[in-house]
């Protein structure tokens, strides 16, 4: 793609485009509320949590408990993604009845901080891709650009290389890391929303990290917080590796335009429902990306409008099985790491 940068023609189409997009979704009334939904998601996932629970206390102290951690890894996962759509003031239509939400959601229930990985977040959505400005590809334990490799060590580059294979074992450690940066980054801030964050924080750990030693045997405990902890990451790791990684960086992005800057660093999955289920609309990414505060539920629907919208002002649209997203994964990761060449919009 030439570059189209600061050409005032140009930007001006861009956002022509964006608002008869915005129109048609508007008309379609995809940006409405969608209470019945989440009323029935909310209720569906914390009766699974009780129920979880009260399996946890008939089974009793007996290795069949680490069947509750499997199932209690998925539904702290989906109190995530409840998280996550509150966050993006999906669910209410005031922030307050949101960041309630959100709270009991994120910090109570799947024990992060709410506040930290909205703000994290939105700069991720602001400059998606963009290196040095999307924290989601900032150089970590991992590398999504060439280069960034570079300033390390001898052992730090040498990992680099090889990091398309360390990605699943990283991603058993996401839940554990995610516990971590919160606590970090609530202990720099003050304040009684802060306050309010640590306290959720300590009720989550005493229910899910202590109170099954209280459950069953210290060994039997340990595993079944090890199990739960681990798959939980898994999960929320395997469902945002497709969103980005591997897609095309921008270059510079100014000129480009929110819709295809949006559009042509994102991937979708597959449209099934059971897809959507499992990642939490994510899969779904292009239209959460043009549209933030769009219902979960309504994103499928808002691709019927999307793809063909992309189709007919030549956009790349990318939309794939899942197995060939997390192979081009892969396959970016073994690339970045070892410096070759990866996409690039300009």
């Amino acid at each position: 793609m030439q570059t189209e940068h600061q050409d005032p023609v140009v930007r001006l189409a861009n956002r022509q485009e964006f608002a008869e997009l915005s129109r048609q979704v508007r008309e379609g009334d995809l940006l409405a509320r969608r209470r019945g939904y989440y009323t029935i998601k909310i209720g569906t996932t914390v009766g699974a949590l009780v129920a979880l629970v009260v399996t946890a206390v008939i089974v009793g102290n007996s290795w069949w408990n680490l069947a509750v951690a499997v199932g209690l890894a998925v539904v702290l996962a989906q109190m995530g993604f409840i998280g996550h759509d509150a966050g993006h003031r999906q669910i209410c239509a005031h922030r307050r009845g949101n960041n309630l939400i959100g709270l009991l959601h994120a910090n109570l229930l799947t024990g992060f901080s709410f506040d930290w990985w909205l703000t994290k977040h939105n700069r991720h959505h602001a400059h998606t891709n963009s290196p040095g400005k999307d924290p989601d590809v900032a150089p970590g334990v991992l590398v999504y650009v060439p280069g960034q490799a570079d300033t390390r060590g001898w052992f730090g580059r040498s990992f680099a290389r090889g990091q398309a294979f360390a990605l699943v074992p990283l991603l058993l450690l996401e839940a554990i890391n995610l516990h971590v940066s919160s606590v970090v980054a609530l202990a720099h801030r003050r304040g009684r929303s802060a306050l309010v964050e640590i306290a959720l924080l300590v009720i989550h750990v005493a229910v899910f990290f202590v109170a099954p030693f209280f459950l069953l045997s210290p060994v039997r405990a340990a595993v079944f917080v090890a199990v739960t902890q681990m798959l939980l990451g898994l999960y929320l790791g395997a469902t945002f590796v497709t969103n980005h990684v591997g897609m095309p960086v921008p270059v510079q992005d100014d000129g480009l335009g929110f819709l295809r800057r949006q559009v042509l660093t994102s991937r979708n999955l597959s449209n099934q429902p059971l897809i959507g289920f499992i990642f939490g609309g994510l899969d779904s990414q292009i239209e959460h990306h043009l549209f933030p505060t769009m219902p979960r539920a309504n994103l499928r629907r808002a691709r019927e409008l999307v793809r063909p919208f992309c189709a007919e002002h030549h956009i790349d649209y990318v939309e794939q099985r899942p197995d060939r997203a997390y192979g081009d994964v892969f396959r970016h990761l073994r690339l970045a790491g070892a410096r070759s060449a990866v996409p690039a919009v300009r």
